[in-house]
């Protein structure tokens, strides 16, 4: 039932067209009774002409209506008027999320802004028992103040017919208006998990599929499964794996593990929950650095592994405890005393004030100058073949230092920055511009 600008559904004025798809058509309209916009999605004729249908879809609604979080957008009613049947919506002004993504990969930080509220979205719903069954971008709004909100909640089951056979494939690529027994498809192709492709029954686990091919998509601005038609795309969602290769070489390891647990094929070997999924990435969130610990690859070479043995203890004075050098067979401890001059002393409250190359052959470590405390911070580098410790120029006020994996660069924090200066000379170079913690563990 198309309606027109201008005309009128029951207390609501239709002010413009929004969009159509396998679910209905949607129109901004004017409440004139409370004086706000809504969203109102125009059902199927199909919906309104099958009385039993109309029952069962009521129902769903309610239950859908039951659902109160701030990512959620809201089910304020359903409208009966003129044989038609719609539902009055919370009308989100912003883009959708497939409109984001169109402009390019999401940068990892904004991207875990936008996942974290979609996984507390589903989190909210799963609770009670509540699956979504077509999350997609297209069904994700993100406002102008940032707030996401997922639409559409539970609707590919609302909307379901019973009676039917099978999928209407006419709505592709949204196959939204199936039976709810073995063999129907409900949900959109790209993003509907391998049971629920095969018309298997499905729960809160074929969500978390679908939040885990958004989050690709996200940081990746590709389709995880594509085809030129949506035959081509169930075989490949059943028969492929993703090209994890597309996705950025910096993303964090944790997140890119997370995307793989959402994408295992096995409803039993994938994440069971989304609670663990938010989780994740609140800690992500809380933790910059964690950001930029990324799988190996070709970026941030001095971040492909943040140098476990900068927590070890290496103890001057007393002795340094001495990892040998990779080419030597035999891996023995060496031990010898390193003791300061006496114009310095060693800043000892700093994480990683003391850090030793890994070739075994350089020792670094903060220290003030003059030794009452009241001279500048700065790091001190000394080869093991020679007798004196040289300060390193621009470094004041470092902390936080650690060699990179090649021994030819040593890192720091300075303020809110991470930096690195090559052993051979030169002047350091800014790697990480702004940090939100105390720096590199």
């Amino acid at each position: 039932m198309a309606l027109q600008s201008g005309s009128q559904l029951g207390p609501y004025q239709i002010l413009e067209p929004l969009g159509a798809g396998g679910m209905g058509e949607v129109y901004r309209a004017r409440d004139t009774k409370l004086s706000r916009d809504v969203a109102l999605k125009v059902l199927p004729d199909s919906v309104g002409r099958d009385r039993d249908r109309m029952v069962r879809f009521t129902r769903e609604a309610q239950l859908l209506a039951s659902l109160n979080h701030p990512n959620i957008a809201a089910i304020y009613g359903v409208e009966e008027a003129g044989g038609g049947l719609a539902l009055v919506l919370e009308y989100v002004d912003g883009e959708t999320l497939a409109e984001r993504i169109s402009k390019g990969a999401i940068p990892v930080e904004e991207s875990l802004r936008i996942a974290l509220q979609i996984a507390q979205a589903l989190e909210a719903a799963h609770e009670k028992s509540v699956i979504h069954r077509d999350l997609k971008p297209a069904n994700v709004k993100i406002t102008r103040e940032g707030t996401v909100k997922v639409l559409d909640f539970g609707l590919a089951k609302a909307l379901q017919d019973e009676a039917a056979s099978s999928p209407n494939l006419s709505q592709s690529p949204t196959l939204s208006f199936g039976a709810t027994g073995a063999g129907i498809i409900l949900g959109t192709a790209g993003y509907m998990a391998p049971e629920q492709a095969r018309g298997k029954p499905v729960d809160r686990r074929a969500d978390i599929w679908a939040f885990g091919v958004v989050l690709f998509e996200m940081l990746s601005a590709r389709s995880v499964f594509e085809g030129e038609t949506v035959t081509d795309t169930l075989v490949k969602l059943l028969e492929r794996e993703p090209d994890w290769s597309q996705l950025p070489p910096r993303t964090p390891t944790s997140l890119r593990k997370l995307v793989q647990r959402c994408l295992t094929k096995d409803p039993k070997n994938r994440l069971q929950a989304i609670g663990d999924a938010r989780t994740l990435i609140e800690e992500l969130i809380a933790d910059p650095t964690a950001q930029a610990i990324v799988a190996d690859g070709p970026a941030y070479p001095l971040w492909k592994k943040i140098l476990p043995w900068a927590a070890a203890p290496v103890f001057l004075a007393a002795g340094f405890f001495l990892r040998p050098s990779a080419e030597l067979p035999d891996r023995k401890v060496s031990q010898f005393d390193v003791p300061l001059p006496s114009s310095q002393l060693l800043v000892h409250n700093y994480r990683h004030g003391i850090d030793l190359s890994p070739d075994g052959r350089r020792i670094a470590f903060v220290a003030r100058l003059p030794a009452n405390g009241a001279g500048p911070r700065k790091i001190y580098i000394r080869s093991l073949d020679q007798w004196d410790f040289v300060p390193v120029p621009g470094t004041e006020n470092a902390q936080n230092l650690f060699f990179s994996p090649d021994s030819q660069w040593l890192g720091f924090q300075q303020g809110q920055q991470i930096k690195k200066v090559a052993l051979a000379g030169g002047a350091p170079v800014v790697i990480v511009e702004k940090l939100n913690s105390a720096g590199p563990d």
